[in-house]
């Protein structure tokens, strides 16, 4: 199940930038993060409300608000307007690679933070990703 999960999220995410490069086309990036957003809590809001689990909300501790106000922060607002604004003025391939390359990001800070190992196929793997960002520029 979890690698079902795993394949539609990368078709949806494959598919998305062809999109947005399209509708990027006559707005600035900002404004489309904007709607963009605003659709997305829109459809997530309804799914929770008719889902009943707004309750479950209300439960998460405010540490975990302040985090994930953070995660928002970092990914959904400053990453997203940064892939935005570099796909309305890029070729939409190249910067959709160099953009699913931050697991490298992820497994570098996994290290340094949360004291994950350094593993010889982590290290081919990140060679390999490495290796496709050289070839496509």
């Amino acid at each position: 199940m979890v690698y079902w999960l795993a394949i539609i999220g990368m078709i949806c995410w494959g598919i998305a930038p062809i999109f947005a490069k399209m509708g990027l086309g006559h707005a600035n990036p900002m404004a489309a993060l904007v709607l963009r957003t605003l659709m997305a809590a829109g459809m997530v809001t309804a799914w929770v409300g008719v889902s009943g689990s707004l309750g479950q909300v209300k439960q998460i501790p405010l540490n975990s608000w302040m985090l994930l106000g953070i995660e928002a922060i970092l990914a959904a607002l400053i990453g997203d307007l940064a892939y935005y604004a570099a796909i309305k003025r890029g070729e939409v391939s190249v910067v959709t690679v160099i953009m699913a390359s931050s697991p490298l990001v992820t497994m570098i800070c996994a290290i340094l933070f949360f004291g994950e190992q350094i593993t010889a196929y982590k290290l081919i793997g990140a060679s390999f990703v490495i290796l496709g960002i050289i070839l496509i520029m």
